[in-house]
């Protein structure tokens, strides 16, 4: 939605797509698509070539006058990764559409399922790893990724469609403090739920459940880390104070959570993990995220399990 609406307001965008235009939704009518006909079209059709996409993007970033996106399926992040790296060292702000961004797309299967690739795209240095929970944040996080001049942005987006979690009329861009409170404890604050993406949902029906047994619990919304990991400490800790119990939501592997997770003050918070502990499985995303317990009732259960 995010990408669409800003065509006819940002006319130097060229969007190009590896082979997967139909999938991901990133070419609008107003494009054209750019042929040996066309050379006014500012859509690209690669073809299976992810890095000689990135590549591409990078060259464009390069040369100035436009804004390049492209966009796959995130688990083919791998192909791209090399022109992506360099993204980041040249310091260039090319933007990179990566939708399918876990075992919510089913019946494609492992071999499509990102479960290790979030955690290596936030790796590289010099890389803003957007993964919005709704259509608001992501129109936030690509306002971000086209206003950055020596960054490069990654918009990790879900195929499945997500219920808004913010519906009030705020004209401040929330994604830009990283992460942000969405939605506060009612009473004494006993736990903080933290997810990122389609999960920011699983975290405040597992809020529901909680607070109906009078357990006070907070949702942080960290839709980039990056971002969030350079705002003001004392933010940070009003966001993720010390004391209640910390649990993550996401639906890849842990690795990189246990820094929120175990708090900055050298003090390790009890917290617990609800996401990916291997490769995911061919069904429909609803039956995979409760074979692999990604669910309200299993979060809320690993909240009193911490108590």
């Amino acid at each position: 939605m995010s990408v669409a609406v800003c065509k006819t307001i940002v006319p130097e965008t060229i969007g190009v797509s590896a082979d997967l235009t139909g999938s991901k939704n990133t070419k609008t009518t107003d494009l054209g698509v750019h042929t040996t006909e066309n050379r006014k079209g500012r859509y690209i059709h690669f073809g299976i070539r992810e890095h000689g996409m990135a590549a591409a993007l990078n060259g464009m970033a390069l040369h100035g006058g436009v804004k390049p996106y492209g966009g796959t399926f995130m688990c083919f992040t791998d192909y791209a990764r090399g022109a992506m790296r360099l993204s980041a060292l040249m310091g260039i702000s090319s933007v990179y559409v990566m939708t399918h961004d876990s075992i919510g797309l089913g019946e494609d299967g492992p071999t499509h399922q990102p479960v290790e690739h979030l955690a290596m795209l936030r790796a590289p240095p010099n890389t803003l790893v957007f993964r919005p929970a709704d259509a608001v944040e992501a129109a936030e996080a690509w306002e971000l990724a086209l206003s950055q001049g020596g960054t490069p942005s990654v918009l990790a987006l879900s195929r499945q469609g997500l219920p808004t979690g913010r519906t009030e009329n705020k004209t401040k861009n929330l994604t830009a403090q990283g992460g942000y409170v969405l939605a506060e404890a009612e009473g004494k604050r006993q736990a903080i739920l933290m997810a990122t993406g389609s999960e920011v949902s699983v975290a405040m029906a597992a809020r529901d459940l909680l607070q109906a047994e009078g357990i006070g619990t907070r949702v942080v919304s960290m839709p980039c880390w990056e971002i969030f990991e350079e705002t003001d400490e004392k933010y940070r800790r009003r966001v993720l104070p010390a004391g209640p119990v910390r649990v993550a939501i996401e639906a890849g592997i842990r690795f990189g959570w246990d820094r929120w997770l175990f708090g900055e003050r050298g003090k390790r918070e009890k917290s617990g993990f609800i996401g990916m502990h291997g490769f995911g499985g061919s069904a429909p995303a609803g039956k995979l995220y409760e074979e692999f317990g990604i669910t309200a009732e299993a979060t809320a259960q690993k909240v009193k399990d911490l108590l």
